[in-house]
């Protein structure tokens, strides 16, 4: 397996449109398989055991034939960065065409926060509003702020620990959405989210491929909400296979992440707030990466492959 990836290994710089999650590109490595292109791409600073999920994936996606589909196309929402200039907003925006629902970061500064969602509202005010924290909050930090949002579609993650997003669905009634708290921990299978979250976010990469987070998924016996690590087209096509693979899909997806990058190795077009489940063949040019960063994916790799023997 490790001489199929690497032989057909390519690494790729993808320069987003603003800064995003504290990156202004994003470097994937991308690999060939009987099943065609398949993406490897945790973030830079993960530890190999952290990344050890993401090969398995990039192997399945390679190697697997991808499970029925039951939709050909997936409703996808907006997703705005933690920005509080009111162009910029609009302009990010203006990106997903058709899409009814925005994902909105915060948990850094509860008044920009909610600038920001006051601006979102004025650009777009029939859209959904869903916000996500990443685990930033405390408790009463969350129950402030979510009392003072206005009502949104869901909260993603607004604690780290079960235990505080527990006690935050005691205090306030409100949807929460699990994260991190999933594709964090050693193995979410073990975990117990019985009154802690209401809905599961399922990355495919993360969670270690397509056959796993639907095992996760039906595991835990909660509706399901599918989003993208901010991967290449080819990263994002694995996603929305596996969300054209889940039988009830109640939720727009943050499979159109794509938008927040200036370049890509191929377009997914965002038609009527949705995106099409396909194949992607990657065009590479002008977006390889020098021989050093090379080197640097494919020593990650070979290290990353002795944890997944």
């Amino acid at each position: 397996m490790l001489d199929l990836i690497l032989d057909s290994l390519r690494v790729i710089s993808l320069p987003t449109k603003t800064n995003f999650r504290g990156i202004n590109a994003r470097e994937v490595a991308l690999f060939e398989g009987p099943q065609g292109w398949a993406e490897f791409s945790p973030f830079l600073e993960y530890s190999d055991v952290e990344c050890a999920p993401w090969l398995a994936c990039a192997i399945e996606a390679a190697t697997v034939a991808a499970p029925t589909q039951f939709r050909s196309s997936i409703e996808v929402n907006a997703t705005m960065p933690a920005l509080n200039d009111e162009n910029e907003i609009a302009r990010i925006l203006a990106s997903f065409p058709g899409c009814t629902t925005v994902k909105i970061k915060v948990g850094l500064q509860h008044e920009q926060d909610l600038a920001r969602i006051a601006t979102v509202r004025k650009i777009l005010p029939d859209a959904k509003i869903r916000i996500d924290v990443n685990g930033l909050w405390n408790v009463e930090e969350a129950e402030s702020f979510l009392k003072m949002c206005g009502l949104i579609e869901y909260v993603e993650q607004p604690c780290a620990t079960i235990e505080e997003l527990r006690e935050l669905k005691r205090r306030i009634d409100i949807t929460i959405v699990g994260d991190e708290i999933l594709r964090k921990v050693a193995n979410p299978f073990e975990i117990d989210l019985h009154g802690a979250v209401d809905l599961l976010m399922l990355k495919v990469q993360p969670l270690g491929g397509i056959a796993r987070a639907t095992k996760i998924a039906q595991h835990h016996e909660l509706p399901v909400v599918v989003s993208s690590a901010l991967e290449s087209a080819v990263g994002i096509s694995y996603g929305l296979k596996l969300a054209g693979s889940i039988p009830t899909l109640d939720y727009a997806c943050g499979l159109a992440t794509g938008s927040l990058l200036s370049l890509n190795v191929a377009e997914l077009e965002i038609n009527s707030g949705a995106i099409a489940v396909s194949d992607v063949v990657p065009n590479f040019a002008g977006l390889e990466t020098s021989a050093e960063r090379y080197e640097w994916w494919k020593n990650r790799i070979m290290r990353t492959a002795q944890i997944l023997v």
